[in-house]
């Protein structure tokens, strides 16, 4: 039961219907990456912000509650948020990747642009998984030193 890679198991034909839905998708596509960047730049300066100027928060806050916890915490939770937006950078990329692909591949109606577009997507969608994956793991841990520690 051999199956030539050249050809697809079913013989699918992207019809009109199934492009014009390939073309919206990739615009939404693109608004959402571009938006994912803007966010990405944002948690950066953030990030930034609470790294460099964690004493001034702590004094701000000093005015309220005598609580010092932000000073020891600025510097990592700034790195936190770096870290969280270069994580973040990578899917967004992978979809703008598809985006400007799959507009060409719609438009040069070239199948190699087509697959990869299609590449890109299963790219950002394995991405999501694996993180999906690690953050669940994540919980599952922070739930068992939780119950471990209260016993």
């Amino acid at each position: 039961m051999e199956q030539n890679n050249d050809r697809s198991l079913f013989e699918l034909n992207v019809d009109a219907q199934a492009r014009s839905f390939l073309a919206e998708t990739a615009k939404w596509g693109k608004f959402f990456a571009i938006l994912g960047f803007i966010f990405c730049v944002i948690i950066v300066l953030v990030g930034v912000l609470f790294a460099t100027n964690y004493e001034e928060f702590g004094k701000a806050i000093n005015a309220y509650d005598n609580n010092n916890s932000l000073r020891e915490i600025g510097p990592a939770l700034g790195i936190v948020y770096v870290v969280g937006a270069v994580i973040y950078f990578f899917p967004c990329l992978y979809l703008l990747r598809f985006s400007n692909q799959m507009k060409e591949a719609l438009t040069s109606d070239d199948q190699t642009k087509l697959t990869s577009a299609f590449k890109n997507l299963k790219s950002m969608f394995r991405f999501f998984g694996i993180l999906t994956i690690i953050v669940i793991a994540i919980y599952i841990v922070i739930v068992f030193v939780a119950v471990a520690s209260g016993a």
